[in-house]
């Protein structure tokens, strides 16, 4: 809701319990769900309703809380629970750092990952139609076991909500369950606050009995229902983490579904809430999409990919896949079994190959890394061809330094370029080369030692081998003037002209 008339006063998140159920060192509303923290989704539904103010109340691990709800929402304003328990201390600690307000305040608990915007604006909408003290949002489930119940008069109105362990056994039979969503009058709030004890089997100071209170002022109550009862879960374990976790992650399917998106085998498919796909996306079995993740029009994922905050352009396609913080151009493939480091950005066209890692390198428009080679701290130009199994090394034990592939080159199969060190435009580099020094554009770059033949050093290293055994027997049929007729233990040469290297296309054949 965005209108003046439904904005709320002020919207208060609950992120101040322990969570001991959780059995972790992270507090619970920081576990994420569908890849944001649980206090995270409550944050963005209370943002949805535009409020004048958003507090959220933290006590455990409250450095940890605080500082991811900074992250968050750096206009959040966090409040600290003192040491009296309970969810009615916590709102009226809350109301304290508040001020003077007047009108609805939202009230919510921080791990109810499910719970969005467009029901609270509901509930919003309702209370200020219908002049209520109190709104409360319920539902109905199987089993009610330790929920507070929903006690209605005789004329439908809410008397009270009842927790289970200050229940009479006939309100435990009670199916309609406080959902701990609500809409207040600020000043019923107030005053409903100040008149709490702590008289109870928990010794907490409970939110729930401002709705006996403001019966007692008149103030009507009223308890709107949901037939939802997911999306009113809370988290109490792993368990119910995992089961909300599915959830989401298959509402967040169907709705990308629904906007154009294949996804080939939902049961398989992991997608984060904050990611975006175009239209005519195919996400294909086995994928992970997490984080920030932007996947452009036409672009096939997977199968079998994980991909993280990372951007995918139009038509690309991304297969057998791990990459972080990665930039992959339209038109481009990657994969299969490629790893794409953060600061990778593969231009327009460009491809990434099988058993290819990548980091922090630009590869140029229509550029290929095919195959079994890794690229760090390095730019590599348009339309370059690198040959399989090379190498930028980077790293000199202490520095990390940079390779510079010029545009159009063609570089040899198991080169090793030793940073830092520059290729031009439009050179090669020979097969099984150790580039040290920058090679000028068209120029071919030769490092490597020269060929040595030793004659019969089989037959005298590795007498009575298979090997040996081979070699006998080809000599035998060779006669005279075989293969070892005239060879010599001294290194094969050339005439001292590099173009007698032998070309690259017969060395190294990228594909």
């Amino acid at each position: 809701m965005s209108t003046e008339t439904h904005r709320p006063a002020a919207v208060v998140v609950l992120a101040a319990g322990q969570g001991t159920r959780m059995k972790s060192r992270l507090p619970k509303i920081l576990h994420p769900v569908g890849g944001r923290p649980m206090v995270g989704h409550a944050i963005a539904a209370a943002r949805e309703l535009d409020p004048a103010e958003l507090a959220v109340v933290v006590r455990h691990e409250r450095d940890l809380v605080a500082a991811r709800v900074a992250e968050l929402d750096p206009a959040a304003l966090v409040v600290d629970q003192d040491e009296v328990p309970g969810t009615g201390r916590a709102v009226e600690c809350a109301m304290e750092a508040l001020g003077e307000i007047d009108g609805a305040v939202v009230v919510l608990a921080g791990d109810v990952p499910l719970l969005d915007g467009g029901t609270l604006g509901q509930m919003l909408a309702t209370h200020h139609s219908e002049g209520d003290a109190v709104t409360i949002l319920s539902t109905h489930v199987p089993d009610a076991t330790g929920y507070g119940r929903i006690v209605r008069g005789a004329d439908g109105q809410v008397e009270a909500i009842v927790e289970h362990k200050d229940a009479t056994p006939a309100q435990r039979e009670v199916r309609e369950i406080n959902t701990s969503t609500y809409v207040f009058d600020a000043a019923t709030l107030r005053r409903g606050l100040a008149s709490l004890d702590r008289a109870n089997a928990q010794g907490e100071v409970y939110l729930t009995d401002v709705v006996a209170f403001a019966r007692t002022q008149g103030g009507t109550v009223r308890a709107i229902v949901t037939d939802d009862a997911m999306s009113v879960e809370g988290v109490n374990d792993r368990v119910q983490l995992a089961a909300l976790g599915a959830e989401m992650n298959r509402r967040t399917l169907e709705f990308w579904m629904r906007e154009g998106v294949t996804v080939v085998d939902p049961a398989t498919t992991w997608v984060d809430v904050d990611v975006e796909l175009a239209p005519d996306v195919t996400v294909l079995p086995g994928t992970q999409l997490h984080g920030a993740t932007k996947i452009g029009e036409g672009a096939t994922i997977g199968p079998d990919t994980t991909l993280r905050d990372t951007e995918v352009h139009d038509g690309a396609s991304v297969v057998r896949t791990h990459a972080e913080l990665a930039v992959i151009g339209a038109g481009a493939s990657v994969g299969p079994f490629s790893y794409l480091r953060p600061g990778t950005v593969l231009g327009p066209q460009g491809k990434i190959g099988g058993f290819v890692e990548t980091k922090n390198a630009r590869i140029g428009e229509g550029a290929k890394v095919p195959h079994l080679s890794y690229v760090g701290d390095a730019e590599i130009g348009e339309h370059t061809n690198i040959g399989a199994a090379s190498v930028t090394v980077n790293y000199d034990g202490e520095h990390k330094h940079r390779t510079v592939i010029g545009a159009h080159a063609r570089t040899g199969a198991d080169n090793m370029f030793v940073a830092p060190v520059t290729v031009g435009d439009g050179a090669y580099t020979a097969a099984g080369s150790v580039i040290v020094r920058d090679v000028p554009a068209g120029a071919l770059g030769v490092g490597r030692a020269e060929q040595r033949n030793i004659k019969g050093w089989v037959a005298r290293k590795r007498p009575g081998t298979a090997a040996a055994e081979a070699a006998a027997a080809a000599d035998a049929l060779a006669g005279p003037a075989g293969p070892g007729a005239g060879a010599t233990d001294h290194a094969t040469t050339s005439d001292g002209d590099p173009d007698h290297a032998g070309p690259p296309d017969q060395e190294r054949k990228a594909h």
